[in-house]
Formats: structure tokens, C-alpha cells, sequence
């Protein structure tokens, strides 16, 4: 009568590699304090002796894989490339290889990509954002397979979340500006629907400015395209119909946009009008005068999410929902407003 053989723990992986349990946990989770070498030499070790760190479902269904799939909404701008960068970096550590797909925010495109990525049994999916396709919440939740979501924050995750609280980052934006005595605020973003971050944000602002100032927040939504020229057209209605006094943008490339557009109208920044953008990209450091902003921790964001996606891959337990915190850098696009600001219309 045969026995069956008994499953590997963490200590015989320690024993056959000459390590610690510790750094065994380690080199499995992809974080500090073992050297890439000795982090290979671990993980093959691993994976010859068949080792999982739990029978959890979620492990057993992904023990032979190491393919971990990545979706974005684009590859344009800094903020997805400095997520994915932080990421890759980390799965690569682990031993792990990424496929990457674009959605272009397209909740459908989002959806037949989770479906023939769960065909090849990945590792782990990472999704951009908490807005999907119910069928795609509905596959991911009854799939065995990890799943993070980047960017973003929910306290009901599909299964992990490391991301902002874009609703708080509005409010942050709202109360400098209420701070600072702005009266007539705008707001330049993409189509509604497009981008749900942006619409969060959107709502923070308005939620601070009706509830200290039962102001609305005029929203100006040019077509899209080109986020420098979406930003010099939206500056330019809202110059045209609205005189606001402070002008907030969806990110940094169309308050540079706005900038571009007041100086071409004959606004002076902030004299005339204030600026307000968000992610303080590297275009912000570049510019004339100081750009106020908000600081967003998007390689942080992406090492982060990476190491707990292999913690909860390999069976060690880790934070469902992680949110990161936000810096708001007040610079020369605004100031404190007058008397004689207040007055004028």
C-alpha cells in the first residue's frame, strides 16, 4: 500500500536552499532584504519541490504558472507608465512575466480581454480601476485566479485593491481653493463616463464647494483628443461663457493646455485666473512658474500592488484594500484672493 506524499512546507524549501524561512517568504513575495540572485536560486528551488504556501483554491489553480496579465486604459501619459514600470520591476524579481493590454477606457474591450486571458490560466490579473463590466466582476469573482485592481480604491474589491481615494483628492482640490477665497471654480475633463477617476474627483470638488460655499462647479467637457488641446479648448469656453476664477484640470498636460489658452486670451495666471492641475507629472517641473498640483505616488503605487498580488498568489495574507496618500502642492497658479478679486466679474 502506497502512501501519499506529504505536501512541502515552507522550512523544507528554507532547508534545501541553506536559508532562513524568512528569506524563503521573502524571495516568494518579491520584497527587500534578498539578493536577486539568491531570490532565482529560492523560486526555482520552490517550484521543483512543487511547494504552495496554502490550499487555498486560489494557489492551487495558479501553482504552474507565471504568466501574469495587465490591463490599462492607455499607453499614453506618465501616470500608467510609472504603475506599469513599478510593477514589472517587481514581477520580474519574483520571476514572474506580464502580458499587457490597452481598453482605451472601454468597459466592453476590458471584458473580452478578461476572457481570453482566463483561457491561459495566468498567474494573476491586474485591472485599472474599480468601473467594469458587471460580467467581468461576475467571471473574476467565481475565477479561482488573484485579481488586483491599481488606481483606484473600494472597500469591495474583486479580490485586492492599492490605489487613491479619487473622491478625497476633489475634496483636497476644492478646499485649497475654497481656502485660498476662489469663488467661481471650473472644471476641464473628458467626456462624462470616460474616465470615472476624473468624475470622482469632479464630485469632491463640488461636494466641498457646495457644502462651504453653496457654489456649483461648472464643468467643461471638450471631444477627445490631445489632453494639451483639450485643455486650451475646454480653458477657452469656459473663458468665453463662464469667467471662472480658478480652473481645475483632470491632469497636468491640460492645465499646461489652460495655461497656454489664458495666455493667449490675455489672462494673466494667477492674477487673473487660477490653475489647478493633478498627478504633478513631469511637465510641472519644467513650466515657467510653479504649477499647483497634486502629487500622486504612482511607482509606489505600482511596486506596492505587485507585491501584494504575489503575497496573495503564493497564500500569504495581505491588505484587501491599500489606499495611498496624496500631496497637494500649492504652487504659483494660485494665490490668496482680494477684495478687488472678489469684486470682479
Amino acid at each position: 500500500m502506497s502512501s501519499q506524499a506529504k505536501p512541502t512546507k515552507i522550512e523544507d524549501v528554507a532547508r534545501k536552499a541553506d536559508v532562513s524561512i524568512m528569506s524563503v517568504s521573502r524571495a516568494i513575495r518579491g520584497v527587500e532584504g534578498v539578493s536577486e540572485k539568491k531570490r532565482a536560486e529560492i523560486l526555482k528551488i520552490a517550484r521543483q519541490m512543487k511547494y504552495m504556501p496554502n490550499s487555498a483554491a486560489r494557489s492551487l489553480a495558479v501553482a504552474n504558472s507565471n504568466l501574469i496579465g495587465i490591463s490599462l486604459p492607455t499607453f499614453a501619459g506618465e501616470v500608467f507608465a510609472e504603475i506599469l514600470n513599478g510593477m514589472r520591476q517587481t514581477f520580474d524579481t519574483a520571476g514572474y512575466s506580464s502580458v499587457i493590454d490597452t481598453t482605451e477606457y472601454n468597459r466592453e474591450a476590458e471584458l473580452n480581454w478578461v476572457r481570453r486571458l482566463l483561457s491561459w490560466q495566468p498567474a494573476a490579473i491586474i485591472l485599472t480601476g474599480i468601473d467594469h463590466h458587471p460580467e467581468t466582476r461576475e467571471l473574476l469573482k467565481a475565477s479561482p485566479i488573484p485579481v488586483l485592481e491599481i488606481w483606484d480604491h473600494t472597500d469591495d474589491p474583486i479580490d485586492i485593491c492599492v490605489g487613491i481615494d479619487h473622491f478625497q483628492a476633489g475634496r483636497m482640490i476644492g478646499e485649497h481653493a475654497i481656502s485660498l477665497g476662489y469663488q467661481r471654480p471650473a472644471f476641464v475633463s473628458t467626456p462624462r463616463g470616460h474616465d470615472k477617476r476624473a468624475d470622482a474627483r469632479l464630485e469632491g470638488i463640488r461636494d466641498v464647494f457646495a457644502e462651504q460655499r453653496s457654489t456649483p462647479v461648472i464643468a467643461e467637457r471638450p471631444a477627445l483628443g490631445n489632453a494639451f488641446v483639450t485643455g486650451f479648448d475646454g480653458t477657452a469656453s469656459l473663458l468665453s461663457d463662464y469667467a471662472p476664477d480658478v480652473i481645475c484640470y483632470l491632469n497636468d498636460h491640460m492645465a499646461f493646455g489652460g495655461l497656454m489658452c489664458c495666455q493667449a486670451k490675455g489672462f494673466s495666471v494667477p492674477e487673473d485666473i487660477g490653475v489647478i492641475g493633478f498627478n504633478a507629472l513631469d511637465l510641472a517641473s519644467v513650466l515657467p512658474i510653479k504649477l499647483t498640483t497634486v502629487r500622486t505616488l504612482r511607482r509606489l503605487m505600482g511596486i506596492t500592488g505587485a507585491r501584494n498580488l504575489l503575497a496573495r498568489i503564493n497564500g500569504v495574507p495581505t491588505e484587501q484594500s491599500k489606499v495611498l496618500p496624496l500631496e497637494f502642492q500649492a504652487g504659483q497658479t494660485t494665490r490668496l484672493q482680494t477684495d478687488n478679486d472678489r469684486l470682479r466679474v
